[in-house]
């Protein structure tokens, strides 16, 4: 990573995030129902202190920046709540009440977020909300400005698909993704010039209950338009970009254009450290362009779903054509090492930013960083394979770590060579061959507190949150063991919007194939309700059979209409008795129809494996 920083002197990014303030909650704190506090801003005082040594400038000033709390004018008639999750809640006001955009991830800091604004701008109803995209920090809290039985009447918009990917991340790879978050994110590090100071995004996620009311509205294509509560909107569809359903949105008689999370004050993420599906920066890079062009005149202030705003139609634009040259930039040229020949590794070391974009703040990598996002386009287009034969079956890392070891003449001549290249000023060496030796002899307790020590310096020299996050956390799982708390992404709404393949999938994905490997059996799922009702009949997949089979360890399904051969097991159901049945409960308190051998459930079940929440990530 570059030793290139923009100009401190440059205010213009303080100057904007304090911009429109009208106060702020006092004290920056919100807790759950039984106490419990799941967001605290006012921890994050400290950052109004010089930067210590236990912190990399850059990444210093960004928490100082990102850690202000409170309600902002935009423009007249929009207003946003900061600094009370990782998101932004933006608040537009309609002839009779107030649009909610992207409403934070805990239903309890959106309520503390709808009341703020209400305190300063009077007791609006809510009457329409907006999802921007399908990540969970936009629509989490929903329920927060709609509790139950407040959402009749009220549309609520999304890009098309948002439904299927806002929940299917929580299913196939949420464990383990949820699992690394907390690393990411640095959970259970005190916030502390020497812990967690930020992320890069935002300075932290909250931890409260998640929630979720399907969209009412798609937006279909760009140039749809809509008027909600007398406020006309124009939108822009961006799929593939920073999440896989995105839109962008215009307010034409407000002028002002909402970004998304596809601009926001630093470089973005091509791939998460978290883990996720590598996003198409080229596409991303087109979709900036677009809204350049078709947007063009018809804004005075462009806003995102996180940061701050930025004022002036041609700053908007000269911000817009820098973010959409950082992702080209980053696409092309790794595209162009790695047709030379380069590895994902190789071109990380070897790919440098135009100076105009290194001395960008908005481009700094404080989130995503041009080393590892290089490294996901290489994966994009070329997987994890780099065409070195000596890389195509290594021992995995317990036993190739105890040959390491070996070679380095055993456990302590490995930490003493160690030592010797964090002497010479080589942490990132000495971090690669401390961890062969906790993964070798992971009762070494020297081997762990000198690596401990190597993440720490690792961390307090990073510009991307992050990476911070994870080095200091790993440190603290090297001297503590596993700790930190899981986010729960998990309740009756989200489940409820589960389509039934996906709940099915949740079944395969959890078999433990081996134990599976002679089975043969075969279940139908006679589905009752689907799909929701429809406004003239049933719901609208009433009657769908998904059949089941297990065979050679694998559980596969598919939809069949007339079935050729009958199966062993069938039952006709609902969706809530599906969920009850993956929650444990028998089908006859659920009182599902059963017809067929009723111990083929059982025995279908017997093969699932609840994988472990907290396993470790630092050590074996």
């Amino acid at each position: 990573m570059s030793d290139t920083l923009p100009s401190f002197d440059d205010t213009t990014d303080f100057e904007n995030a304090d911009r429109g303030f009208l106060g702020s909650l006092v004290p920056g704190v919100v807790k759950a129902e039984d106490g419990r506090v799941i967001w605290d801003n006012d921890a994050y005082a400290f950052l109004k202190a010089e930067c210590p040594d236990t912190a990399h400038p850059s990444l210093w000033r960004q928490g100082q920046l990102s850690a202000r709390q409170g309600l902002y004018e935009v423009t007249g008639g929009v207003y946003q709540v900061r600094g009370l999750d990782i998101s932004n809640m933006t608040l537009v006001e309609g002839e009779r009440g107030v649009i909610v955009i992207d409403p934070l991830i805990s239903v309890e800091t959106a309520a503390a977020a709808l009341a703020l604004y209400r305190e300063h701008r009077g007791g609006r109803p809510v009457t329409g909300v907006i999802y921007t995209h399908s990540h969970g920090d936009h629509f989490g809290g929903v329920r927060g400005v709609l509790p139950h039985g407040t959402e009749e009447g009220v549309p609520i918009l999304a890009p098309v698909g948002f439904l299927e990917h806002a929940v299917s991340e929580n299913v196939y790879a949420g464990n383990a993704m949820t699992r690394r978050a907390s690393y990411m994110y640095g959970v259970g590090l005190p916030k502390a010039p020497d812990g967690q100071i930020g992320v890069g995004l935002g300075q932290a996620t909250s931890t409260g209950t998640i929630s979720l009311i399907p969209p009412t509205v798609d937006i279909t294509e760009t140039g749809q338009q809509e008027t909600v509560d007398g406020v006309r909107i124009v939108f822009q569809l961006t799929p593939g970009t920073e999440a896989p359903a995105e839109m962008n949105f215009l307010f034409p008689d407000l002028r002002a254009l909402c970004l998304a999370e596809n601009a926001t004050h630093n470089m973005h993420n091509v791939l998460t450290l978290r883990g996720a599906v590598v996003r198409d920066s080229r596409i991303w890079a087109h979709y900036l362009d677009e809204a350049i062009e078709y947007f063009h005149g018809q804004y005075d202030v462009g806003f995102a779903s996180h940061h701050w705003p930025t004022w002036g139609h041609d700053n908007v634009v000269r911000f817009l054509a820098e973010q959409r040259d950082l992702y080209a930039y980053l696409h092309d040229q790794t595209l162009r090492l790695l047709n030379e020949g380069w590895t994902g590794p190789e071109i990380a070391e070897r790919i440098e930013l135009p100076p105009a974009l290194e001395k960008a703040w908005h481009a700094r990598g404080y989130y995503g960083s041009l080393s590892h996002n290089s490294k996901a386009v290489y994966q994009r287009y070329l997987g994890w394979y780099d065409g070195n034969p000596a890389h195509l079956w290594e021992h995995p890392p317990v036993e190739l770590a105890r040959r390491y070891v070996d070679v380095a003449g055993g456990p302590a001549e490995a930490v003493a060579k160690a030592r010797a290249y964090i002497e010479a000023g080589d942490p990132r060496f000495a971090a690669t061959l401390l961890n062969h030796v906790v993964f070798a002899d992971p009762g070494n307790t020297e081997a762990k507190e000198a690596l401990a020590g190597v993440y720490e310096k690792l961390g307090y020299g990073a510009e991307n949150a992050t990476w911070r996050n994870f080095y200091l956390r790993g440190a603290q799982e090297l001297r503590q063991g596993v700790t930190g708390e899981m986010v729960d992404m998990t309740n009756p709404e989200m489940s409820m919007a589960l389509t039934v393949p996906m709940l099915i999938d949740s079944i395969a994905i959890g078999i433990d194939g081996p134990r599976a490997w002679d089975d043969d059996l075969t279940i139908d799922l006679v589905l009752t309700d689907t799909g929701p009702p429809t406004d003239t009949g049933p719901p609208t997949d009433a009657g769908e059979r998904h059949r089941l089979t297990l065979h050679n360890g694998a559980l596969t399904h598919r939809v069949v209409a007339e079935p050729r051969t009958p199966a062993g097991l069938t039952l006709t159901l609902g969706k809530v008795q599906l969920l009850g049945l993956l929650a444990g409960k028998s089908p006859q308190e659920l009182g599902i129809g059963v017809e067929g051998d009723p111990a083929l459930l059982a025995r279908l079940f017997s093969y699932v494996t609840k994988p472990e929440a907290q396993f470790p990530v630092v050590t074996p």
